[in-house]
């Protein structure tokens, strides 16, 4: 889920790269960045950054499902924009409610959680 939602972040940045749109690179590879140690931090057992994750994730995808809705309605390629904000609210809605994922998180925050609490 993780990879996923990475993967969801980068893909306007790549996708410019290749049509060779340079312009905000460096920006764009700092968004990059800080989304990857944002979901480094979701693996390693943070809850703050779960949380995190699940509000942009949920924000995020109604925001690209709206705009994509207004731009279907001129070009076809809105109804990418609006597949896009879907996967960010089901990526987002899958770290909350799938419980294999829920039960790996949960044992993660534990042993986050002992390791805190074994430095103290």
């Amino acid at each position: 889920m993780l990879l996923g939602i990475f993967m969801v972040t980068i893909t306007p940045f790549v996708a410019g790269l290749v049509q060779g749109q340079t312009a905000d690179w460096l920006r764009n590879l700092l968004y990059a960045f800080a989304t990857a140690v944002l979901l480094y931090n979701v693996w390693r057992g943070s809850v703050w950054a779960w949380r995190l994750t699940v509000g942009f994730c949920m924000v995020a995808g109604l925001v690209v499902f709206v705009i994509g809705m207004l731009a279907g309605s001129v070009a076809w390629q809105g109804w990418v924009v609006s597949g896009a904000g879907l996967a960010y609210l089901l990526l987002g809605t899958a770290l909350v409610g799938t419980a294999v994922i829920r039960a790996f998180l949960d044992a993660r925050w534990a042993a986050r959680g002992r390791q805190l609490r074994g430095r103290a």
